[in-house]
């Protein structure tokens, strides 16, 4: 009688999974590091590991086509003589003229304005048609001082000194030679199609005390009629928003490690930083301990994707959220209409992160001529301008389902978390417990 063994199933490693082989073998081939834009795509606690509490017999819901829920805010209050009023909390991140086409950024203006909020500039400058056609403009100021002048802060709204990047706080931004057309150089003053890094950190300033001077600097030149901004990556944030606040801001922006960019290192999106819900708390007790809360306006960034995160970011304390790489999507980025060319450049649709190669076929993460007539920026900025209806619409649901007429008045007694790790980041109960990890029971 003859026995034999049956094949066993081959087992791969968790450790060394698909992914993590191919990057090896990648990076013994090549010699450099890999490149790509984004955000983090690990999966770490965020919104979705958080639940709202609706109203039933111990709450009082309100009606939702008969009682009013507000979603105006204004930010900037503090010490400018001009604050920002807008119509709903969810404004548009700073992503650069060089890193999108010109008619991206045109587009992202226009269905801003269309929906009653800001769009911001971004590394590399203010071009007309963004300052065209958008009714509220964010002004960035950042280590690299591409295409800063003086002219171009007074005509801001606001202005934005960028410290740090949720997705590489710590580090500068890239700007791939194929993506420096003649605009973008003259924009720059830097050569055409020639690699460029821009700074880690300002160059005139080394710490807060340094930064309190450039802030009044800044209200100087713009006659305290702007509000300035403090963005920091989610890294300390704390201390962070703390020192900011002392600097002299009228509002905080804090990035979290799913907010996206152009272009570095991905070892420096996956590896530096900490996830959006992390952050949040200790920037909104930071803004308490000061008694500013309120006064400073918090501004969370970093994955927000939907009404319901827009609605869990306020809960736990921020007075809006702003949005990247969802704007993107909303204008045409990622969409399977492109499947085939994105599957001629080495990857699909939901997973196209090699925008600083300049290739993107929605036309909106290039320079190049043919590419970006693809975009239509009336077209694009009214599915933008839609997008954030509907997220406006569900936050507003949200808040009145927790008996709130401002979705303002959302709190972290609304919400409660599915797993320990959120609960304790959100510092808010388990659920179906009342116990908040590390603030014993």
């Amino acid at each position: 009688m003859s026995y034999h063994n049956p094949p066993t199933v081959p087992r791969k490693s968790a450790t060394f999974d698909d992914y993590t082989l191919s990057e090896i073998r990648r990076a013994a081939t090549t010699g450099i590091y890999d490149i790509r834009g984004g955000g983090a795509k690990r999966k770490v606690p965020h919104f979705d590991d958080l639940l709202f509490l609706g109203a039933s017999i111990s709450r009082y819901p309100l009606e939702g086509y008969r009682e009013k829920c507000a979603t105006n805010v204004v930010l900037g209050s503090r010490f400018a003589k001009k604050p920002i009023e807008l119509k709903i909390p969810i404004t548009i991140a700073g992503m650069s003229f060089g890193s999108l086409s010109g008619r991206a950024k045109e587009a992202l203006g226009r269905g801003a304005t269309i929906a009653g909020t800001s769009t911001t500039t971004g590394d590399g400058g203010m071009t007309p048609e963004e300052r065209g056609q958008s009714q509220t403009l964010v002004y960035q100021y950042l280590p690299s001082r591409y295409g800063m002048n003086p002219d171009d802060l007074r005509k801001a709204d606001a202005i934005e000194v960028v410290v740090g990047q949720g997705a590489k706080p710590g580090g500068g931004g890239m700007l791939l030679g194929q993506k420096i057309s003649d605009r973008v150089a003259q924009m720059r003053t830097l050569p055409k199609g020639i690699d460029q890094r821009s700074a880690c950190r300002h160059p005139d300033w080394t710490g807060p005390d340094d930064l309190e001077i450039k802030i009044l600097e800044l209200r100087e030149i713009t006659d305290w009629e702007k509000p300035i901004y403090v963005k920091v990556g989610g890294a300390r944030p704390y201390y962070d928003v703390a020192l900011a606040v002392k600097s002299g801001a009228d509002v905080v922006v804090l990035d979290g490690m799913q907010g996206g960019t152009a272009a570095t290192q991905e070892v420096f999106i996956e590896h530096v930083g900490q996830p959006t819900l992390a952050c949040i708390r200790p920037a909104v007790q930071a803004l308490q301990d000061l008694g500013m809360h309120r006064k400073v306006q918090l501004i969370v960034s970093g994955g927000i994707r939907n009404g319901a995160d827009v609605a869990k970011a306020l809960a736990l304390g921020a007075d809006a959220v702003s949005i990247g790489t969802a704007a993107l999507v909303a204008l045409g980025d990622n969409d399977p209409i492109h499947e085939e060319e994105y599957r001629a450049l080495g990857t699909t649709a939901g997973a196209y992160d090699d925008w600083h190669e300049g290739k993107d076929p929605a036309g909106i993460t290039t320079q190049d001529p043919e590419l970006m007539e693809r975009l239509d920026p009336v077209k694009a900025g009214r599915r933008l301008a839609n997008y954030l209806k509907v997220m406006t619409l569900e936050a507003q649901t949200i808040a009145r389902a927790c008996g709130k007429n401002h979705v303002h008045n959302l709190e972290p007694e609304d919400l409660c978390a599915l797993t320990i790790e959120a609960a304790a980041m959100a510092r808010v109960p388990l659920a179906g417990t009342s116990w908040i990890p590390g603030q014993g029971f």
